[in-house]
C-alpha cells in the first residue's frame, strides 16, 4: 500500500490520560495516519459526526472507552455500544463496509497501550482497503452514506437505537416486551425506509425530481417511492415544485 491508511480516532479523557495519547509517534514505520479527537464521554459523540468523516474519504473511525463498570458517566459506554451497532447497520445498508468502524473498550487501571491498539485497528482496516470515497469516484455510495449520516442525525433513528435495553427488557402498561428479534426487525425497517428518504431528499436538493425518476434511479418500485414522498411532504421536508405534463415534481424544503 503506498499511501497511509487514514484514521479517525475518538478517544474517551477517561481511558487515557492526555501524557498516554501524546507518547504516540507518527515517526514509527506504523501503516496509518491517525488523527485523535479527545472527548469527555464516547456517549457525546455524535453520531452524525463519525459518518460524516467516513463520508469524507476517511478510511476508518476508532472509538476508545472506558469498559461499562468504569465508565465515569455510567451510561456512556453503553449509549456508545448502541450507537455502534446503529452505525454499522447503516453502513451496511448504505454498501461501506461495517469494518470501518470499531469501537474498543479499556478499563482506566488496565495498563493497556494506545499505538498497539491503533495498529490492530490498522491491520483491520487494511483488509477493506482504502475508502472508496476518498476520491468521490462512485456518487451513489457518496449520495446513500450522506443519506445515512442524515439519518443518525435525525430524532427518531437515534431514539429507537437508544432504547433497546429499555424496550426489550422492560414492559408497556399492558406488560407486554418487544422481543430482541422484533426490535432487530423494526429498527431494519425503520433504517431501512429513513435511508431511502433522505436519499431521496438530498436529490431533491440539487434539482425538482419526479416518482418514477427516483424509482428507475434507485431501481425501486413507484409505488413504495410515492409513499416515502409522501411522508416527506407530510414532515414539510418535501414540497410540490411544478407539473410537467400529468407528471409534478417535487424539491427539497430547507429543515
Amino acid at each position: 500500500m503506498n499511501e497511509k491508511l487514514k484514521i479517525g480516532c475518538f478517544i474517551c479523557n477517561w481511558a487515557f490520560s492526555e501524557q498516554q495519547v501524546s507518547t504516540i509517534s507518527q515517526e514509527n514505520p506504523v501503516p496509518y495516519e491517525a488523527k485523535i479527537a479527545r472527548v469527555r464521554c464516547l456517549g457525546r459523540v455524535d453520531p452524525a459526526a463519525v459518518l460524516e468523516a467516513l463520508e469524507k474519504g476517511i478510511d476508518g473511525i476508532l472509538l476508545i472507552g472506558c469498559t461499562p463498570p468504569d465508565c465515569h458517566f455510567v451510561e456512556g459506554s453503553a449509549y456508545a455500544e448502541h450507537m455502534l451497532k446503529l452505525l454499522k447497520k447503516l453502513l451496511s445498508m448504505a454498501g461501506l463496509e461495517p469494518e470501518r468502524l470499531d469501537l474498543r473498550l479499556y478499563s482506566p487501571q488496565a495498563e493497556s497501550k494506545l499505538e498497539e491498539i491503533l495498529n490492530d485497528f490498522a491491520m483491520q482496516l487494511q483488509k477493506c482497503g482504502p475508502s472508496r470515497l476518498a476520491e468521490k469516484m462512485d456518487e451513489n455510495l457518496l449520495l446513500t452514506v450522506s443519506a445515512a449520516k442524515n439519518v443518525a442525525a435525525a430524532f427518531r433513528a437515534r431514539l429507537l437505537g437508544g432504547r433497546e435495553k429499555m424496550l426489550t427488557e422492560g414492559v408497556n402498561v399492558y406488560g407486554e416486551r418487544i422481543s430482541p428479534e422484533e426490535y432487530e426487525r423494526l429498527l431494519n425497517e425503520v433504517l431501512d425506509a429513513e435511508l431511502i428518504r433522505y436519499k431521496i431528499y438530498l436529490v431533491a436538493r440539487k434539482r425538482p425530481i419526479s416518482v418514477r425518476e427516483v424509482a428507475a434511479s434507485f431501481n425501486t418500485d413507484p409505488a413504495i417511492v410515492l409513499r416515502h414522498v409522501v411522508n416527506l411532504r407530510r414532515r414539510g421536508m418535501l414540497a410540490l415544485d411544478h407539473v410537467e405534463g400529468q407528471t409534478p415534481l417535487y424539491r427539497a424544503l430547507e429543515v
